[in-house]
């Protein structure tokens, strides 16, 4: 037995240490997140022609920014690792754990962040790649390093880099950006306050021990609570700009009026003063009803009504 555990010892000393933390750099990527923006680039994209996407821009366009997105939220936790390592949420990441080292992540993130560009400018379009890197340096850089500590709206102005997605899509196809790919800019840029908001009023009193300055530490619950409502009006409203505008027609309209009447369900409860578990339930909702809102978008633009 003891001669079977050397040998593993052995073999395991021979594996790259790159392979054998896979799964630590897999999670550095925040796939959850990653998976959510690729789905709405990808929505872009088809709604950006009346048929199939073009099969190089659909597959080195998701590839680019998928990396990208990826490289964006690894240094979003190099720079928060100390933050991290206290609130209970994120305190399991691989950094804070000790499974990788802060150089180790820089250095993936750098080079999966310059890949997704090479992608981008060689196989795309120089367009998508500008859009892209700018995301990236929004959500890394701008919101991460200086928004984020700076400001309880750091999520409303930050959030400009997170409902990017559909117009870096639209652009891959096209090689422009279209009047109709800045409404589902609109769509999520509307969206990214009341969604963070209901999970910041559930974490509250993490952010306030790392002293990062959310609308519920600053302002109060209360307070908090009536801007996802006041925002989850805004969504509503911006929400139907795609069929005034003629660009989606019935089944989107029905579609995304069913899923605005239960968010604001959602916010209007909170304003009851519940416990937190409706504010948690308000943040799941938001994520499937981004994830609906988009297929009722690719639904409606091949199956007109």
């Amino acid at each position: 037995m003891s001669h079977g555990i050397q040998s593993t010892v052995r073999i395991s000393s021979l594996i790259p240490n790159g392979l054998r933390h896979w799964r630590d750099y897999y999670e550095l990527c925040k796939p959850r997140v990653v998976a959510l923006i690729v789905f709405t680039a990808i929505v872009g994209m088809f709604l950006a022609v009346p048929g199939m996407v073009p099969w190089q821009p659909f597959i080195f366009g998701t590839l680019g920014i998928a990396l990208a997105a990826a490289s964006a939220a690894a240094i979003n936790q190099v720079v928060d690792q100390q933050a991290d390592s206290i609130m209970r949420r994120t305190r399991k990441r691989p950094l804070p754990k000790g499974n990788l080292s802060h150089r180790q992540a820089l250095v993936f993130a750098m080079v999966i962040g310059v890949i997704a560009m090479l992608l981008l400018i060689l196989l795309v379009n120089t367009l998508t790649a500008v859009l892209t890197f700018a995301s990236l340096i929004g959500y890394a850089v701008i919101y991460t390093v200086f928004l984020k500590h700076a400001t309880p709206q750091n999520i409303v102005i930050g959030g400009a880099a997170g409902a990017a997605p559909p117009v870096l899509g639209w652009s891959a196809v096209t090689g422009t950006i279209d009047p109709n790919s800045l409404l589902l800019f609109l769509i999520i840029f509307a969206w990214t306050p009341p969604h963070f908001w209901a999970l910041a009023i559930h974490r509250r009193d993490e952010y306030a021990k790392v002293d990062i300055p959310m609308l519920p530490v600053t302002h109060g619950v209360a307070f908090t609570r009536l801007h996802v409502l006041l925002y989850t009006i805004i969504l509503v409203i911006v929400s139907l700009l795609p069929y005034l505008t003629a660009m989606c027609g019935l089944i989107y309209l029905v579609s995304t009026v069913v899923l605005d009447t239960v968010f604001l369900y959602y916010a209007i409860r909170m304003q009851r003063g519940e416990n937190d578990g409706i504010a948690m339930r308000t943040f799941g909702y938001s994520i499937l009803y981004l994830m609906l809102m988009f297929v009722a978008l690719l639904l409606d633009h091949y199956v007109r009504l």
